[in-house]
């Protein structure tokens, strides 16, 4: 197996070793011949002794000679190995020489052994003679001292640094270990490399910086950037525009605060702080001009910070207008006596006003975002659940259902779930609007069950008497008593009726208050330009509040019949007022239903009662309307007679059968109406019919065909003409010009009803001052001297106050009579004759905002 030749310092301490052997060896000799010789000995063991030491003498002195051959081949062979050495050291120091880098070799104790004469080059310039031995240490040490280096730069863990000269040049150090744990460093001169790239970088930086620039100026906000010095660096026009600063006052100014201190738009920095705690870093900012103007400010690491600068005029416009009409809708459906509310989709709240929250128990607004079965429970959401999913599927939902309230009690309510559509068809939620209807519900079970009893009592009675009567002759006395006690029965049962149709009666001003402010209320805003989606809800809202009021009149109608407190007040007048009137506002529900509508105008002179005329005709027309199918045809039309007028509806709706013609005028009686449409009635039309035509005198036929149609005719006495009519026909057009600037007082003991009333009018245009009393005005106004065109007063106020006689004292203290208008829920013919003598104007609540405006109108016009 070969063995690797030995290297020249191993051979050189090789043969040193056996010269200095032989030496020791010779010198042992040397020292032993001497002392022998010093011994007394047989002469034949001298010479023996002599000859053996001469025949080692002779060997060792051949193998000294073998052994100074061998250390003369030797020297010579390390003398050529030193001269190859020599010249391989040469020509490493001429290859390190001749790289262009500076390098330097440090043995395993990190000491310099070798380097070029560029490394020198670099610490001849600070004034460093570097050595060989000088350790790496103190070249750092030398480095910091002499500063030698600006900065160095560290790249990546197992990247090279890079050092920036105190001379300028750029250089880039190389480490590498050698075998034997020695170290090599290059010192690589990058500086031209440097400049190349600082040019490109600068192209590069000036074109971003262009191209940033563009961008900047092309955004539709203010940008500006400053340094940490406070100094604007960069801005776009549209900062300019927005500051209404010029280019020479940016340019001219270098602090930015005082930069801003020359504009309306105030100065922002991160520096700012909210309620001396929180940075303010965003706020909003009207100018004089209108305008709004939002500004934010974005620090930066670096202690720059941005600002931007936003134009948000329409959007704070847009919001302001949200806002407000949001405010409108909330305070009206909190005034409107019915829970009201918006879930979406995903059958979680949106919207709900105040009457919904406390029905049901919760605190303001805390179902927003809640799902419908936390309010109603699991038992209550699951018999909902498949009234909300027909809701989901596009389909208008009505039922009624029982529930109980935040205070435990049981109430029925009539429940309307009416779908929101998308463009695609799709329910994106659905509208919820539910009224309390316990009392109307109570009130209908206990008329049922009285006429129940009644009939019962009367079947009981009258078999008693049957009873009676076979035993008269011979117990007339106890006949006597019986039909004494049937009488008086009867009396109470009469005297029971009487006494609750007079309550109903009477209260109907309490009931009328909240409704006549809520129709105010959605007038007001019907009147608004508010979104497609929010006029539709208030459009329901409205619809509902009419059939409120239809209900609420007709039981209050029938009351008051029943309590014989409705007297005929008779008059001449023109028909043709009375019914084109009708006609144009049946012809519009005609047609909202698809059913055709004919008019036949008169020009007679009839006598009656205009307003009572006219809700018999309403009545006869509604009932047309609810039992006419789509597609069928009415007629309103007249048949003039001898001496008198039939006043006729016409209608093509399901009839009347011949067995049933004597049931229709009967109380909480009704046919079968068109399925295709919600029926809201409560079968009392044509009873009211019934019983004001017998108040007027005015007979009322009936001809009528299943499933073909029928005819309604009222015979009406005809008169002679009067000095004016009772309806007067108010001119539409031109209301705004009388009604634009118009100084009105308004009295009302419902704060309510004078919100309602005050924002009503002042959306067409009037200045409007309202008050709950005579003191209250006094408070606000001086009555005698402050200027006024018209004067609407309440009739009923607190304390058994009527409106008569604050308009008597208002009037007393001013020298030009003003304008009147009394607003009362009493329709009796005594207080109308009260107001005709008084010159005062009058309108029964609920007041309609039309009816209302156009009587404004005409008050205002006659005042000129």
């Amino acid at each position: 197996m070969n063995q690797s030749r030995p290297s020249s310092d191993e051979v050189i301490a090789e043969l040193k070793y056996e010269n200095e052997k032989l030496r020791r060896i010779n010198q042992a000799l040397i020292e032993r011949v001497e002392a022998g010789s010093s011994m007394s000995a047989a002469p034949y063991a001298a010479f023996e002794h002599s000859a053996v030491l001469a025949e080692q003498v002779r060997d060792r002195t051949e193998a000294l000679s073998v052994t100074m051959a061998e250390l003369k081949a030797s020297n010579r062979a390390l003398k050529e190995a030193n001269q190859e050495a020599a010249t391989a050291h040469q020509r490493l120091i001429d290859a390190i020489e001749s790289i262009s880098d500076a390098f330097v070799l440090f043995d395993n104790e990190r000491r310099v052994l070798l380097y070029n004469s560029r490394f020198s080059e670099y610490w001849r310039e600070v004034g460093v003679s570097i050595t060989r031995g000088v350790s790496i240490h103190d070249i750092r040490r030398l480095t910091r001292e002499r500063g030698l280096v600006s900065e160095v730069y560290s790249e990546e863990a197992d990247a090279a640094k890079i050092l920036h000269l105190s001379n300028g040049r750029w250089v880039q150090i190389s480490e590498r270990q050698t075998g034997d744990g020695g170290l090599v460093v290059l010192y690589t001169d990058i500086t031209d490399l440097k400049a190349s790239e600082a040019v490109q970088r600068e192209k590069a930086l000036a074109q971003k910086s262009h191209l940033l620039q563009s961008t900047v100026d092309n955004l539709s906000q203010g940008v500006s950037l400053v340094n940490a010095e406070g100094q604007l660096e960069i801005w776009n026009r549209r900062f300019l525009e927005l500051t209404t600063l010029s280019p020479q006052q940016v340019l001219s100014s270098a602090d930015f605060e005082a930069l801003m201190a020359q504009s309306e738009v105030v100065f922002l920095s991160p520096r700012q702080t909210k309620d001396e705690v929180k940075p303010l870093l965003e706020l909003e900012q009207r100018l004089l001009d209108g305008r709004v103007i939002e500004i934010k400010t974005h620090p930066m690491q670096s202690g720059d910070y941005v600002n931007t600068y936003t134009d948000i005029t329409e959007h704070y416009r847009y919001a302001e207008n949200l806002r407000e009409s949001e405010r409108w809708i909330r305070l009206i459906t909190d005034h409107v006596p019915a829970l009201i509310a918006y879930l979406g989709a995903d059958m979680c709240y949106r919207f709900t006003n105040q009457v919904y929250d406390d029905f049901y128990g919760w605190p303001r607004g805390s179902l927003i975002g809640e799902n419908i079965s936390r309010a109603h429970g699991e038992a209550s959401f699951t018999k909902l659940l498949p009234y909300v999913e027909r809701a989901l599927k596009g389909e208008s939902v009505n039922f009624e259902i029982e529930e109980q309230n935040a205070a435990g009690e049981n109430r029925y309510m009539l429940k309307s779930y009416v779908p929101n559509l998308d463009l695609e068809g799709d329910a994106v939620g659905f509208f919820v609007l539910i009224r309390d209807i316990t009392e109307r519900k109570r009130t209908s079970e206990a008329l049922q069950q009285a006429y129940i009893n009644l009939e019962q009592r009367v079947r009981d009675r009258t078999s008693e008497l049957t009873g009676l009567n076979q035993k008269l002759r011979t117990e007339i006395n106890e006949r006597k008593t019986i039909e004494y006690r049937l009488i008086e029965a009867k009396q109470e049962a009469e005297q029971a009726n009487l006494s609750k149709t007079k309550f109903l009666a009477a209260v109907s001003h309490d009931l009328l208050q909240p409704l006549n402010a809520a129709r105010l209320f959605t007038g007001a805003l019907l009147e608004q330009k508010i979104p497609e989606q929010i006029f539709s809800l208030i459009k329901s809202i409205s619809n509902s509040l009419e059939d409120v009021e239809s209900l609420l009149g007709t039981l209050v109608d029938i009351s008051k019949l029943d309590a014989g407190v409705i007297k005929a007040d008779v008059a001449s007048f023109r028909l043709k007022e009375l019914l084109d009137n009708l006609a144009v506002e049946y012809k519009q529900i005609a047609e909202a239903e698809n059913i055709g509508f004919s008019y036949q105008s008169s020009e007679v002179i009839v006598s009656s009662d205009a307003t009572l005329l006219a809700r018999i005709l309403r009545n006869l027309l509604t009932n047309a309307v609810r039992y006419t199918p789509t597609g069928g045809k009415i007629l309103l039309g007249c048949r003039r007679q001898s001496q008198s007028v039939l006043i006729q509806v016409y209608d093509t709706g399901c009839g009347v059968p011949s067995d049933k013609l004597d049931e229709i005028f009967l109380e909480f009686k009704r046919l079968t109406p068109n399925k295709n449409r919600q029926d809201k009635g409560l079968g009392l039309g044509l009873a009211i019919v019934d019983k004001i035509a017998r108040i007027l005198s005015h007979p009322i036929h009936v001809r009528s065909q299943y499933d073909k149609g029928s005819v309604f005719s009222v015979e009406v006495p005809l008169g002679e003409l009067a000095p004016h009519s009772l309806l007067p026909i108010h001119e539409e057009q031109g209301f705004d010009r009388y009604l634009a600037g118009a100084k009105i007082w308004m009295v009302d003991n419902d704060p309510s009803i004078c919100n309602g009333m005050r924002v009503l009018l002042e959306g067409w245009g009037c200045s409007v001052i309202t008050a709950t009393g005579l003191s209250d005005l006094q408070e606000i106004i001086s009555i005698g001297s402050t200027e006024v065109d018209l004067l609407i007063a309440d009739y009923h106020l607190d304390d058994d106050v009527v409106g008569t006689d604050v308009v008597k004292e208002i009037l007393a203290c001013r020298t030009r009579a003003i304008p009147v208008l009394m607003i009362t829920a009493n329709y009796s013919n005594e207080l109308k004759q009260q107001m005709r003598e008084a010159g005062y104007a009058l309108i029964n609540k609920p007041v309609k905002p039309l009816k209302l405006k156009a009587t404004l109108s005409h008050l205002l016009k006659a005042g000129d």
